[in-house]
């Protein structure tokens, strides 16, 4: 008997063998006789590891070679801080921080002798967007918030996780330009409406704006946000690839399905500031809403022209909101020269914009949410201090739905679940234990922006400003931000009325 078995192991090993053989054999006469590539037709089979080490690279690092504070576009320490919040799991470290305070543009806060007791602290105000100015003014709680992502980049259990984690945590969940799903409805959380360029979800059937739909969106919705461009990919428009324009996703876009969602660069019916700002006075007066604009920012003479224009035309045309995003932004497919080298990064867009509202006396009349890679407290924190009322992250919140960085989300392959349609991949990402940590996320950035803001010596968040943070600039000097971005002349000041 054991015989038999040796002669089938014996059997097997060789065909094994044999096979193995020949595959090489095989590859070996492909690539010499191919003529792409050079390191394989001289060095054939071999030179395939390059090609193998070069798509896998990458992953390896950030598990085995990168340090805790190097890798891009997010190092380990910063996901793993997202992860042990999300978890709820507190953020406590012990024997010291590896963040090197002597790199330029590290942030450090300015802590008060006498920190704010306990009992003296304040819970957080809430804003009231477009009080004064709409029919129904949107109250905004939560100082995080989750930026836009639709429902075609990000998979349908990401969707509804977020949802409902949102209204758990009391903070707005915007739609992406890929127009309004169940998915979004089922959490009733504040919902932001973000009409892209191709305008869909709120388009009629020639592709153009339909006031029909934006009348029937503000039953449910409680602000619009007119996309003009996002830090990721300024100057070109939406891309969704087509194997994930599936049917449900292309009747949501009134698209065809199996084919590339590729949005307009801008707004056909949007030329100048003026058609801008008639554009957010039309749909603000016939959906009875806030409006607000989403850019990313290249230079001043578009903020500096809109401050003008408000101010010759009258604050009722002044959006009720900025979302300014940094070039650093980058949730969605973009091309990467795009990203890697167009518009400012938040921290330089940030400041300047406030110094423009500031000096044309509109700063109390439109708030600024900021976006831009800013998914800890210690980032959002110091947006406050440079001027925000909002912080807007999607990769924060990607991470706390589980994503591991694996680059994959154009391919439809995200090993998470979070940014694909294979439903056998989706199967990983579990509603009803994801959206917990979506809130848990929300709720402990808020916290921790507020332990800063105790530590500064303030009541409460909202009382951030410049002089609370320190920016360094060489090693073992920084500098005020006051300082390096002083506060403008103010000239007028308006009021919400």
């Amino acid at each position: 008997m054991s015989g038999a078995i040796d002669l089938i192991i014996y059997s097997i090993a060789t065909m094994l063998g044999i096979a193995a053989i020949g595959m090489v054999v095989f590859w070996f006469i492909e690539d010499v006789t191919q003529k792409k590539h050079s390191v394989l037709r001289n060095f054939p089979v071999i030179g395939r590891l390059r090609y193998i080490f070069e798509r896998q690279g990458k992953y390896f690092r950030q598990y085995f070679f990168a340090n805790d504070r190097d890798e891009l576009p997010f190092n380990r320490a910063t996901r793993g801080w997202i992860y042990k919040n999300a978890k709820n799991k507190g953020s406590l470290v012990g024997f010291g921080s590896t963040n090197d305070l002597r790199q330029p543009g590290s942030v450090i806060f300015v802590n008060a002798a006498f920190p704010i007791q306990e009992e003296d602290q304040l819970p957080t105000p809430s804003l009231n967007i477009g009080k004064g100015y709409c029919e129904q003014p949107f109250e905004a709680k939560s100082i995080i918030n989750i930026s836009g992502m639709s429902y075609g980049a990000i998979s349908k259990p990401a969707v509804r996780a977020l949802s409902l984690g949102a209204a758990q945590a009391g903070c707005w969940l915007n739609t992406g330009e890929g127009g309004l799903s169940p998915y979004h409805l089922e959490g009733a959380c504040d919902l932001i409406m973000q009409i892209g360029t191709a305008k869909y979800g709120i388009r009629d059937e020639h592709g153009n704006f339909s006031p029909l739909r934006a009348k029937e969106l503000s039953k449910v919705v409680k602000a619009f946000e007119i996309k003009l461009s996002q830090g990721a990919k300024p100057g070109k428009g939406g891309l969704l690839p087509a194997n994930k324009v599936h049917s449900e996703i292309a009747a949501i876009r009134g698209i065809s399905e199996n084919e590339n969602s590729i949005s307009p660069n801008r707004h056909k019916d949007i030329n100048n500031i003026d058609e801008l700002l008639d554009k957010i006075h039309f749909i603000r007066e016939l959906t009875g809403r806030p409006v607000g604009i989403k850019t990313a920012i290249g230079g001043w003479n578009f903020i500096n022209e809109l401050c003008d224009s408000i101010n010759r035309r009258g604050l009722e045309y002044a959006p009720d909101f900025l979302t300014i995003d940094g070039g650093e932004g980058g949730s969605g497919a973009a091309p990467q020269t795009l990203m890697d080298h167009v518009s400012l990064p938040i921290s330089e867009a940030l400041p300047r914009v406030v110094d423009a509202l500031l000096q044309s006396g509109l700063r109390n009349r439109i708030y600024i949410v900021a976006a831009g890679k800013l998914v800890t407290s210690a980032e959002g924190a110091w947006a406050l201090c440079a001027g925000a009322d909002f912080i807007n992250t999607a990769r924060g919140f990607m991470f706390s739905l589980g994503c591991i960085q694996a680059m994959r989300c154009h391919l439809n392959t995200c090993p998470t679940g979070v940014t694909t349609h294979d439903e056998r991949l989706q199967n990983g990402l579990v509603v009803e234990e994801k959206y917990l940590r979506v809130a848990n996320y929300a709720r402990n950035v808020n916290k921790e922006i507020n332990m800063i803001a105790h530590s500064c010596g303030l009541h409460h968040a909202r009382q951030f400003k410049r002089e609370h943070v320190r920016i360094v600039e060489t090693a073992g000097k920084s500098v005020a931000l006051n300082i390096l971005y002083p506060y403008p002349e103010v000239l007028k000041e308006t009021n919400l009325g």
